[in-house]
């Protein structure tokens, strides 16, 4: 692992900390939740309106939820054995 890779793993991670203490899953980024919640769901909750457009401002890309979110699904974050199943 380059560091340039571990660094990224590092920021996931604190990501994924924050989600969870602010009661979401321990797996899921801020982002991945803001897309979950404010599109797929529907909720229309003024914060996750809110989040999900700041999230997506601070990363200048409309669509960094979105990604996001289809990263998680497609456990991008994970290493290449994971990904496969555990098999190697």
């Amino acid at each position: 692992m380059t560091f340039k890779q571990w660094l990224k793993q590092v920021f996931i991670g604190l990501d994924q900390f924050i989600n969870t203490l602010a009661f979401g899953y321990a797996d899921e980024t801020i982002s991945s939740r803001c897309y979950r919640k404010y599109i797929l769901q529907g909720d229309k909750k003024w914060r996750w309106k809110i989040l999900y457009h700041v999230v997506n401002g601070l990363f200048f890309d409309k669509n960094h939820c979105k990604e996001a979110y289809e990263s998680e699904i497609e456990r991008k974050q994970y290493p290449e054995f994971y990904r496969q199943g555990g098999q190697e």
